[in-house]
């Protein structure tokens, strides 16, 4: 597995399949050894987890980790609204979403576009990734909203696209990229083919100096877009 793989962490079943996740010595030493850390949504349904991701995100920040949050689910937020943001406002580097999600981290009404919801969250977050179906996605920095129009394909099944998506985010930061393209809603299931993840990493220019999207832990964390 490559490094920059290996150096992303993702707080969601840690210990297993399990109704609760721990802090313990042994994830207090794991924060201290990785890039980003992925706290996902979910986790605010189980009990007394705020606690965990809470500390966790502390140990991260301490140590210079990017702290990513998954948005999940909208009822999960309305739900857990005041914990979301608890985390997000306080922790939070990137945020990933959808558009729903991304209204509902907003309490905005459904009427409102996924571009002012996005302007509004990265008031709040340096990064903002908000996905928006068919009509593609956005990236928002600093009050701004960068409008990323989506790859040719047919949809065929769209499980694991949210994932993937922020998966190419999270890769593009770790390699200092920023032209990644999705194929995983193409084609049936959540994992791509080999052949097709083949032809996808070749298609890739890395540009590690000239860069657009950059992470910077001691200063504003995303610096330009």
């Amino acid at each position: 597995m490559p490094h920059d793989i290996e150096s992303v962490t993702k707080l969601s079943r840690i210990e297993g399949t399990s109704s609760m996740v721990n802090y313990d010595p042994c994830l207090a030493s794991l924060i201290s050894n990785i890039k980003k850390l992925v706290v996902e949504g979910y986790l605010f349904e189980l009990p007394d987890t705020i606690k965990t991701i809470t500390k966790t995100c502390e140990e991260a920040r301490r140590n210079g980790v990017l702290v990513a949050v998954t948005a999940s689910d909208v009822s999960c937020i309305e739900r857990h609204y005041d914990d979301f943001w608890e985390i997000v406002g306080n922790f939070a580097d990137v945020v990933f979403a959808n558009s729903d999600e991304a209204r509902a981290l907003c309490d905005f009404a459904s009427k409102e576009s996924s571009v002012a919801a996005t302007r509004y969250l990265s008031h709040f977050v340096p990064l903002v990734s908000v996905t928006d179906g068919p009509r593609g996605s956005y990236i928002g920095v600093k009050g701004e909203a960068i409008y990323i129009p989506p790859s040719p394909c047919v949809p065929i099944d769209t499980r694991g696209a949210g994932d993937a998506y922020a998966s190419g985010i999270l890769y593009g930061i770790l390699r200092g990229v920023s032209d990644l393209k999705g194929m995983v809603v193409g084609q049936q299931g959540t994992r791509l083919r080999i052949q097709d993840a083949v032809n996808l990493a070749d298609s890739f220019a890395f540009h590690l100096d000239t860069s657009s999207i950059r992470s910077d832990i001691n200063t504003d964390h995303i610096s330009s877009v």
